[in-house]
């Protein structure tokens, strides 16, 4: 698999996940499924397929709402290293989740929230 750098996820943090989730699906058009048991997390396709999918994640109010972009890259551990490297931060260490997904949030010079992933082997 070739990884672009590509924005191919966003993510929205709410703590009233159905109010986000009835607007964003009366605006867009767009519909959601629940994944996992227990914290909200919704996904949605985000255009019918013309656009990249998504998700809103009930915060349970433990932190601020927020929206976030995330890029795809090969390497996250790097990628944190060369967004040090160019006056960034590094905001969550580099993870990998129970299914293999890697992913670290990143505060760009101007303190935007941008995130970084790479996806489990195989997928």
């Amino acid at each position: 698999m070739t990884i672009s750098n590509a924005v191919t996820w966003f993510e929205i943090g709410t703590e009233r996940p159905d109010e986000a989730q009835r607007f964003y699906g009366d605006l867009f058009g767009w519909t959601f499924s629940e994944e996992g048991a227990g914290e909200a997390y919704r996904t949605t396709e985000g255009g019918a397929g013309a656009g990249i999918g998504g998700a809103i994640r009930g915060t349970g109010g433990t932190g601020p709402n927020y929206a976030i972009f995330y890029v795809q890259v090969a390497d996250v551990a790097e990628t944190c290293r060369r967004a040090e490297a160019a006056g960034g931060k590094v905001l969550v260490p580099a993870k990998t989740n129970d299914n293999g997904l890697s992913f670290a949030h990143l505060l760009d010079p101007a303190g935007n929230h941008v995130g970084v992933f790479t996806p489990p082997a195989g997928s």
